[in-house]
């Protein structure tokens, strides 16, 4: 069945490309209030195909738009973050009725080039964003104090925040710390490195009206969410070893005041025993 529905999209893609304009204009948007259940989806577009032990486990696309539409079928799940192909290819499915729908911004960091630090925009703009009723733009925002591709990344972000706003769309800033090993960029989750993650991406921009957070779970993130008033999402991450621990995690840091919600990708699109709706109904049951 869902074989028929990805011949229809490539047919479309091919003959009548405007179908996608068409059918973001008529769709119903969703809401942001409360609490937000959003699935991620924007990986592919900076070569990061991984999940768990499978290393190309998004590069199927097909398979990756009938997780996605599972998740996003499920009670509670109040949208979804992308990259344009990915929301398209959703739009014409049309699997994004009533949700909403985040932009991914910056995907030009491709994972383990010597450039990834420098994370170009190469992905939604915000006038595409509001072009496309959408509901706000995601940005990666990576710190290597060691790195001087740090400060035009720090840059761009900023513009973006601002470009949001003037939009009146959510502006959602996913930061980190990070540094090199062995030649390959990796995170400090530390609560210490966190907090100072979280305080640098509060004050991009020349307003934070519209500026959300998505942060991972660390160790204290009471102390971590105290460096902002920013209301903020918690990021899902890498397929865990533990999903019992990871989720145990996530119900504990969703009782800061400003934690809003959850998005995960790979750790409900692909869990460990592959029952997509079981792990989204899992993480919908913490909100």
């Amino acid at each position: 069945m869902f074989a028929d529905h990805l011949a229809e999209i490539v047919q479309t893609r091919a003959h009548r490309p405007q179908a996608i304009v068409e059918a973001a204009s008529r769709r119903r948007r969703g809401s942001i209030g409360g609490r937000l259940m959003l699935v991620a989806a924007d990986h592919p577009a900076r070569g990061a195909l991984r999940a768990g032990s499978r290393p190309l486990a998004m590069a199927d696309r097909a398979d990756l738009l009938e997780r996605l539409c599972t998740a996003l079928a499920r009670p509670g799940v109040d949208g979804v973050l992308g990259t344009a192909d990915v929301l398209e290819d959703l739009l014409l499915l049309g699997a994004l009725e009533g949700k909403v729908v985040i932009g991914s911004m910056n995907r030009g960091g491709l994972v383990d080039t010597v450039f990834e630090l420098d994370d170009r925009f190469t992905g939604y703009t915000a006038e595409a964003i509001a072009a496309m009723g959408f509901d706000g733009g995601k940005m990666l925002l990576r710190i290597d104090p060691h790195d001087p591709a740090t400060v035009s990344t720090m840059e761009s972000c900023a513009k973006a925040v601002e470009a949001l706003a003037a939009r009146r769309v959510m502006a959602m800033v996913e930061p980190f710390m990070s540094h090199r090993i062995d030649g390959r960029l990796r995170n400090d989750l530390t609560p210490d490195a966190m907090t100072r993650a979280v305080a640098v991406a509060s004050g991009l921009g020349g307003t934070s009206a519209y500026t959300w957070l998505k942060v991972p779970v660390v160790p204290e993130m009471d102390r971590v969410m105290a460096a902002s008033t920013l209301p903020a999402l918690l990021l899902g991450g890498e397929v865990p070893a533990d999903r019992d621990a990871a989720f145990d995690g996530w119900q504990k840091a969703l009782r800061l005041p400003t934690v809003k919600g959850i998005v995960a990708g790979r750790s409900l699109l692909y869990p460990a025993d592959d029952d997509v709706a079981a792990a989204v109904d899992m993480a919908v049951s913490l909100l």
